[in-house]
């Protein structure tokens, strides 16, 4: 079975895909996965970074409120 990830933020998604790269230039994986993995390490960095601005856009909201 895979191991668990946890992608809480970009540096993690970083992280990853710095892993993806290196497997791939190591022929451990195939183009086409490292693809697919790439493009769903981005999507996570939008959420990320969506939820990042969201959250600081309700805290300057919560202080405006006040």
């Amino acid at each position: 079975m895979p191991k668990h990830r946890s992608f809480r933020s970009a540096q993690d998604c970083r992280r990853y895909l710095a892993t993806v790269i290196n497997r791939l230039e190591n022929d451990e994986i195939d183009a086409s996965k490292a693809g697919r993995l790439g493009f769903l390490v981005q999507i996570l960095v939008r959420i990320i970074e969506t939820s990042d601005l969201e959250a600081r856009v309700q805290a300057l909201e919560r202080m405006n409120i006040k």
